[in-house]
């Protein structure tokens, strides 16, 4: 694989595209961060599955210019996994969204709940929603994933749990310290008894913030029919709860 990756918006005419034009900021990384010169290959992905396997014919550091060798459209990830993060202190939300890009998560939620600590007001939110787009993308070029994920605007979490019920997932579960949790190989044993020997392919995970959900939204991810399982006897961080937590469910399904 290429050293380096750009990520481009479809071509217009993406199937018989010859050139293509990067963005000032993807033309700045490639040639003045990356220091790509004249004749590097490049693949140039769209987030989307779409890529194209280029070599760099300008290296202008504001409209680089790619000449198009070839192009293929990925295959999808074999199961869709949807991260519903309640937004945790600092920094690690940043870091969630990059190893969730990492893993393959389709689509990243975050959640105002209970017991977060970070409340984001509209302007706020639009600058932090910039700032996660922006890891997800450095993740996918570092590990060569064409596909990058959805980032929902922020949520409240219960009433994001009470509608999970209706948004078409095959299963839902929640990250859980309580009584009666199971683990995740006994959950999927379960749905696989009554569905056939067949695995989820639309997954739900929620992940609680410090001192994780409380009693009430525990109740309502019950209500709603989210699961609770356990990721071990020891209380994980939030930020290595979500890395945990992806990083099973996605070798369980991807390699039953």
């Amino acid at each position: 694989m290429p050293d380096f990756r750009s990520h481009c918006p479809t071509p217009a005419d993406a199937a018989n595209a010859a050139e293509i034009t990067l963005q000032a900021d993807e033309s700045h990384h490639l040639v003045v961060v990356n220091r790509a010169r004249r004749g590097a290959p490049v693949v140039a992905f769209d987030g989307h599955g779409r890529e194209w396997m280029c070599e760099l014919v300008r290296d202008s550091k504001n409209a680089a210019v790619l000449k198009v060798i070839s192009a293929r459209q990925a295959a999808p990830l074999p199961c869709r996994i949807t991260l519903a993060q309640a937004l945790p202190k600092g920094p690690a939300m940043d870091a969630i969204v990059r190893k969730a890009t990492e893993i393959g998560a389709a689509r990243i939620v975050p959640l105002e709940s209970e017991r977060t600590q970070v409340h984001l007001d509209p302007g706020r939110g639009d600058k932090k929603a910039d700032k996660w787009h922006t890891a997800a993308l450095e993740a996918a070029k570092q590990c060569g994933n064409p596909w990058l994920p959805e980032i929902l605007p922020v949520q409240n979490a219960t009433a994001f749990m009470r509608a999970s019920a209706d948004a078409g997932y095959d299963l839902c579960l929640i990250a859980s310290l309580h009584d009666g949790a199971r683990s995740l190989k006994t959950v999927l044993a379960a749905y696989r008894d009554t569905h056939g020997g067949g695995l989820p392919k639309n997954v739900l995970w929620l992940i609680g913030p410090e001192g994780d959900f409380s009693p009430a939204e525990m109740r309502a991810a019950a209500d709603s029919g989210i699961v609770p399982v356990t990721l071990g006897p020891l209380v994980l961080r939030c930020e290595t709860a979500a890395t945990c937590a992806l990083g099973i469910l996605s070798y369980e399904l991807q390699n039953a």
